[in-house]
C-alpha cells in the first residue's frame, strides 16, 4: 500500500485515434504525433518513463530501458469531453453522450435564463471562445447582454466583460443556469467566461473562468479517497469537472505553469491520499486553436518541471501522468476534441517498469489509484497494481 498518489492529467495529451474514432469524424487524429512536428518538442522526461515506447507511437525514438510502466487506453464511453473522460478516469462510464446543441439552444431554455438574470442573450450558436467575444464584446458593453455560446462539447457557455458583470455575479448567472440546465437539457459544464479590454486594444478572457458541472451519478474515485479517511486533493479545474464532491481541499490555478507549481509544493507536504491536478492549457489554449508550436512548447514545460519532480518522490509515492481525451492541434477538419487513446505512464521508485499494452477502459486509472492506496471502491475494472509491481 502507498501512501500518496499523484494523479496528473495533460488535457487533452491523446496518442493515436481511438478503434471508434471514425464514428465521431476523427480518423488520423494524434495530438502526440502532431506535437512532435514541432522543433519545440523536447520531451526527454516523459521518453524516459517510456511515453515513446507506448503501442501505436511507432513515428518516434523508444526508449531502450524505460523507467516507467506504461500503456494506453481506449475510451467506453460515449463522448469525448472533458467531464465524461475525467468521469470514466474516475470510475464512471457514461452509457449515454450529455446533449450538444449545434443550433443553438431551445427558446424555453434561453428564455428561463433571461428570467432568471433579468439579462438579454447575444449570439447563442456554437462559437469560437475568442472569436465569440471579439464580434459580440462591444455589443454586450452597449445593451448589457450575456453572451451565450456552446461549441461541440456540451457545453453552456457565458461570457461577459467583468466592468459589466463582476467575476461573482457572472458565477451567479451560471449557477442559476446549472438549475435550468437538468433533464434532457442536461449539459456536462456550464462554464463562466469573463473578459476584459475594449474594441480598439481587442478582448481577451482573463483567469477567471468557472465551471460548473453535473455530479457523478455513482461514487467515484475522490468519493472513495475521501470515504477512506484520507485527503483527496484537487489542483486545477478537478474540483469543478466533480462538482466539488470527493475532495478535502482544492486549488483553482490560472493555467499550467501555476498548476505545476501547487502539485511541487504538495510533493513537499507530508499527507496521505490523492492529489488530482488538471493541466488545462494544452486544450485550452493550443489544442482548440491548432497551435502545434504553442502545446509543443507547453509540453516541453512540463517535461522540464518533471525532471525536478520526480525526485521529490518517496519511497511511499507514485505518479501517474494520463489524459482525458485528444484535441490534435494538427487536425485541421475541425478545432475540437478528438477521440484518441489516452497514454498512461506510472512511476515509482519500486515500480517494474515495462509495456502493459492496450487496454479498454480509462477506469483502469481509479481502480489502479484505490488499489494502491488500499481504499475499498467498487469501480467495475480491473486494477493495473499487479501488473506494475509484478505480483
Amino acid at each position: 500500500m502507498k501512501k500518496r498518489v499523484f494523479l496528473i492529467v495533460l488535457d487533452s495529451f491523446g496518442v493515436g485515434e481511438a478503434p471508434d474514432a471514425a464514428k465521431f469524424g476523427d480518423t488520423g487524429a494524434n495530438t502526440l504525433r502532431s506535437v512532435l512536428k514541432s522543433k519545440e518538442a523536447k520531451l526527454d522526461n516523459l521518453k524516459r518513463l517510456g511515453l515513446f515506447n507506448i503501442d501505436g507511437v511507432g513515428f518516434a525514438l523508444s526508449e531502450p530501458y524505460p523507467a516507467g510502466a506504461y500503456c494506453r487506453l481506449s475510451e467506453k464511453s460515449a463522448g469525448k469531453d472533458t467531464t465524461v473522460g475525467h468521469w470514466e478516469i474516475a470510475g464512471h462510464i457514461s452509457a449515454s453522450p450529455f446533449p450538444t446543441y449545434p443550433d443553438g439552444f431551445p427558446e424555453e431554455i434561453i428564455k428561463a435564463f433571461s428570467e432568471a438574470t433579468g439579462r438579454g442573450v447575444l449570439c447563442n450558436k456554437p462559437y469560437s471562445g475568442t472569436k465569440v467575444i471579439a464580434d459580440y464584446g462591444e455589443e454586450h458593453i452597449k445593451t448589457g447582454k450575456l453572451i451565450v455560446y456552446t461549441s461541440a462539447d456540451s457545453v453552456f457557455q457565458i461570457a461577459a466583460h467583468e466592468s459589466v458583470v463582476p467575476p461573482e455575479t457572472l458565477y451567479e448567472y451560471c449557477r442559476a443556469a446549472r438549475k435550468i440546465l437538468t433533464g434532457r437539457h442536461g449539459v456536462g459544464r456550464v462554464i463562466a467566461r469573463p473578459f476584459e479590454g475594449d474594441e480598439k486594444t481587442g478582448f481577451v478572457r482573463t483567469s477567471r473562468r468557472h465551471d460548473f458541472s453535473l455530479e457523478p451519478p455513482v461514487p467515484v474515485l475522490p468519493d472513495f479517497v475521501k470515504a477512506s479517511g484520507r485527503q483527496s486533493i484537487a489542483v486545477g479545474k478537478i474540483f469543478d469537472i466533480f462538482a466539488g464532491r470527493g475532495f478535502t481541499r482544492h486549488i483553482y490555478t490560472s493555467g499550467n505553469t501555476e498548476g505545476m507549481k501547487r502539485t511541487f509544493e504538495f510533493l513537499k507536504e507530508d499527507f496521505e491520499g490523492l492529489c488530482f491536478v488538471n493541466l488545462v492549457d494544452f486544450d485550452m489554449l493550443y489544442g482548440h486553436r491548432n497551435d502545434i508550436d504553442g502545446y509543443a512548447k507547453a509540453l516541453t514545460e512540463f517535461d522540464r518541471w518533471l525532471g525536478e519532480a520526480l525526485p521529490l518522490l518517496g519511497v511511499d509515492d507514485v505518479l501517474l501522468i494520463t489524459a482525458d481525451h485528444g484535441c490534435d492541434p494538427g487536425f485541421t477538419q475541425s478545432t475540437d476534441h478528438t477521440r484518441e487513446y489516452i497514454p498512461l505512464i506510472v512511476y515509482s521508485n519500486d515500480i517494474k517498469p515495462g509495456n502493459l499494452g492496450t487496454k479498454a477502459g480509462f477506469s483502469h486509472i481509479g481502480k489502479t489509484v484505490c488499489d494502491l492506496l488500499g481504499v475499498e471502491n467498487n469501480i467495475d475494472c480491473e486494477s493495473l497494481a499487479g501488473e506494475i509491481y509484478g505480483e
